[in-house]
């Protein structure tokens, strides 16, 4: 439809369908199976009305939504139709690893492929648009939602929220065939709640907002990104959803985003809740004039949009400027031209979780597992603990051992039985390898998680257990004691001993703050048991954050963290542990050692009292009792080869002199290093660049990552790797929150991780 048609039709609709549009009501209105992602709404609404409203969310499957889409088209006067929008955070039904993991990576073009991939699934299933990139820059392990989110760096997750835009908007020339239109979220800060708990302030001055935390949306936004999604946060006293300055300032007239605005689940009535908005009528005026297009899963504006506007307080002219853009990207998705777009119950299942997909997940994993340690064991050969060879005895212990449960609750369209555990894949090797399984402990079930949540106690939720009564309490304890023995027997007889452990999938995520980051009393307790017996102990850790993992460090000569690897994890970390792969990420959030430190990051702005590494620590910047660095920082991990790092070189590039902070492609100079493997298997390796501005008009961090490859080395291979630099890597938000460059010398360091030494410096004038 030309934009002239487009503008026709706004003008031949009456302002209740005008306002309808503006509003998205939950998929249980509509179907009784729809996932349910928010508070219920506790209000009927008629028959005539569902069918006006312009959207709809979580309900999936080609035939529910082409029964809704039909119906929609005969009700609606102007036949227009509905989007239908869906979570689709790491994936539709070919799950991937979990965005914290796709962010350890260090690969976004690999990011990119599981976003098309999930796209075309999620496109022939009848979803228009998916609630993805998460981009909210997260520091607080305590807060579940880190989870969805790349990590702790502005520019590692710039380049992942790119990646997935891409992924799932395709090529503009294309169209949206086989695609969806991609919506950026929290927008803004909400990775800064308030001690990691969800839904609550964010306290961010203007300058941190600028330079660190909106800077992966606004790349999002030039990647294309149709939908911008506001968070629950207040920042400055004001809720996301009636802040004029993100959302028309900042989101509009700055970057100049054309696309639609969408609230979150009922952040619109919340306002209300929350005090800033006297009453739902009021809440809908300053959501509207702020700039929020569409209304998720409330009705303050089909309640009251009308009457404000008869009674002068909205102007028509913004509700018509709101329903013309949520026309131009049903128009973009082609839907005027077919509103059934790709959802065809014949293909549906033939596209869905393909050979193909599954590989691209195996693969997704391999290289997203993070190998924090990696000791000699204490037999005569003197090897590393992993990987595992053949013919030597291994004790393959724990939950996650057996389980499939390997997807997080952010991956409601996956099913559960599609996931391949690391029992089964394990039973696809030969022969020649020996490994012995044994539970040795009960993971967490969803229904024990939710019954301690509403009933128990804290304490009982950390023990990992849920009693319904004082006998069944005993036949668990006792069942447990029978698991810890028979994994204990099992390891004793064994050369070493593999565990794998963590977080149930329903202990992270969306309302799932946790104040203790430890892993279940009952699977330590199996780590203490077996570590009695046994010397060689790796474990594989399962999580959806950072944990503390001091005491599992203490026990275990290797770790492994796999996050939550999704449908594939069972065959990527069998891949990864017998050394058939050697692609292991980095950690793109640091790992605390202890709950203390957080919020924690490794770009934190530097102190006049540092605390140096001799230093005993009085009237410096440190805690009394726990170190300042993490347990393992940003961007940590190793191989099972080594890697050396030669010394950074700088050259002058085509551009040296002109320093203007907007040109985002002029090099000033160009910064190599040779890296080698110096081991005996081939790698990845991911040399990373950072820089650091040794004096500025405001206070900055030693250190930001400003690029990384990945590449892959054979034995005793070596690359010369390099980086060019540019005016807008080295410049910052100064004063007045505008982009500068300030003349000085800069230090430029390539290494293995964040706290590399390895620099040269560079002198801008």
């Amino acid at each position: 439809m030309t934009q002239e048609k487009l503008t026709e039709l706004l003008q031949d609709m009456s302002l209740e369908e005008k306002i309808y549009q503006l509003v998205q009501l939950p998929g249980g209105y509509y179907v009784d199976d729809a996932e349910n992602s928010g508070t219920v709404l506790d209000r009927a609404v008629p028959e005539r009305e569902l069918y006006l409203m312009g959207s709809t969310l979580n309900i999936y499957g080609a035939e529910k939504v082409n029964v809704i889409q039909k119906k929609a088209l005969e009700k609606q006067p102007h036949h227009i139709p509905m989007l239908f929008m869906m979570d689709v955070i790491h994936g539709y039904r070919t799950i991937f690893p979990i965005p914290l993991a796709q962010g350890a990576m260090f690969d976004p073009e690999m990011v990119k492929e599981g976003a098309k991939i999930a796209a075309a699934e999620a496109a022939v299933s009848g979803i228009h648009v998916a609630f993805s990139p998460m981009l909210d820059l997260v520091r607080d392990a305590r807060w579940g939602r880190v989870m969805e989110s790349p990590g702790e760096d502005p520019y590692l997750n710039s380049l992942v929220g790119r990646a997935i835009v891409e992924g799932f908007q395709g090529e503009a020339e294309e169209g949206y065939k086989d695609h969806v239109a991609a919506c950026i979220k929290h927008f803004a800060g909400y990775g800064a709640s308030t001690a990691g708990r969800d839904y609550t302030a964010a306290e961010l001055s203007e300058h941190s907002l600028r330079e660190y935390y909106l800077t992966a949306y606004q790349e999002a936004v030039r990647a294309g990104s149709e939908m911008v999604m506001t968070s629950f946060n207040t920042i400055d006293g004001k809720p996301s959803s009636g802040n004029a300055h993100l959302l028309r300032e900042i989101l509009r007239d700055e970057w100049g985003f054309k696309g639609t605005v969408i609230s979150d689940w009922n952040a619109v009535r919340e306002m209300t809740i929350d005090g800033f908005a006297a009453d739902e009528k009021e809440a809908a005026e300053k959501a509207i004039v702020s700039g929020v297009d569409i209304e998720m899963s409330s009705l303050t504006y089909a309640d009251h949009l009308a009457r404000l506007v008869k009674e002068g307080k909205v102007s028509e002219k913004l509700i018509d400027e709101a329903v013309l853009r949520i026309l131009e990207l049903k128009n973009k998705l082609g839907l005027f031209e077919n509103p059934y777009k790709d959802a065809d119950e014949d293909l549906e299942e033939e596209r869905l979780l393909t050979k193909e997909s599954r590989e691209a997940a195996r693969k997704a994993v391999q290289k997203s597992l993070v190998l924090l340690k990696n000791e000699t064991s204490d037999d005569k050969n003197g090897e590393k603990i992993l990987p595992i060879r053949p013919g030597e005895r291994v004790a393959m212990i724990g939950p996650y051992a057996v389980t499939g449960e390997l997807e997080s609750h952010w991956a409601p369209t996956g099913r559960q039985e599609d996931c391949v555990s690391v029992r089964e894949a394990a039973e696809e090797l030969s022969d020649d390898y020996d490994l012995r399984f044994a539970e040795g402990a009960v993971l967490l079930r969803r229904n024990d998680y939710l019954a301690l949540r509403s009933e128990r106690s804290i304490e009982d939720l950390r023990r990992g257990v849920s009693p319904e009564d004082p006998e069944e309490a005993i036949l668990q304890e006792e069942y447990s004691e029978r698991m810890i023995t028979e994994a204990v027997r099992a390891a004793k007889k064994a050369a070493k001993a593999v565990l794998f452990l963590g977080e149930h999938y329903t202990m992270s995520g969306e309302a799932n703050s946790r104040g203790r980051i430890t892993l279940p009393e009952n699977q330590m307790a199996l780590l203490r048991a077996v570590a009695e017996v046994q010397d060689n102990i790796a474990v594989v850790v399962f999580a959806g954050r950072p944990l503390d993992l001091r005491e599992v460090v203490k026990y275990a000569k290797a770790v492994v963290y796999a996050w939550l690897p999704g449908v594939m994890g069972g065959p990527g970390i069998m891949d990864t542990l017998t050394g058939k792969a050697n692609e292991f990420g980095r950690l793109s959030m640091s790992m605390p050692y202890s709950v203390a430190q957080l919020p924690l990051c490794y770009n934190e702005l530097r102190t006049g009292r540092p605390k140096g590494m001799d230093d005993p620590g009085i009237f410096t910047t440190c805690w009394f009792d726990t170190p300042n660095r993490p347990l393992y920082p940003f961007g940590y991990g190793l191989s099972y080869t080594d890697f050396e790092y030669g010394e950074v070189k700088l050259a002058a590039g085509e551009g040296a002199g002109n320093c203007c902070p907007e040109d985002r492609t002029t090099v000033l100079a160009k910064a190599s290093c040779r890296v080698k493997n110096s081991g005996d298997v081939s790698g990845a390796a991911i040399p990373q660049l950072y820089v650091g501005d040794v004096s500025s008009s405001l206070v900055r961090p030693m250190k930001e990552l400003k690029g990384f490859k990945r590449i892959t080395l054979a034995p005793g291979e070596e690359a010369e790797v390099t980086f060019e630099l540019t005016p807008d890597m080295l410049s910052f938000y100064g004063a007045e929150n505008v982009k500068v460059l300030e003349p000085g010398l800069f230090r430029i360091y390539i290494g293995a991780d964040s706290e590399t030494e390895n620099m040269a410096e560079l002198l801008i004038c």
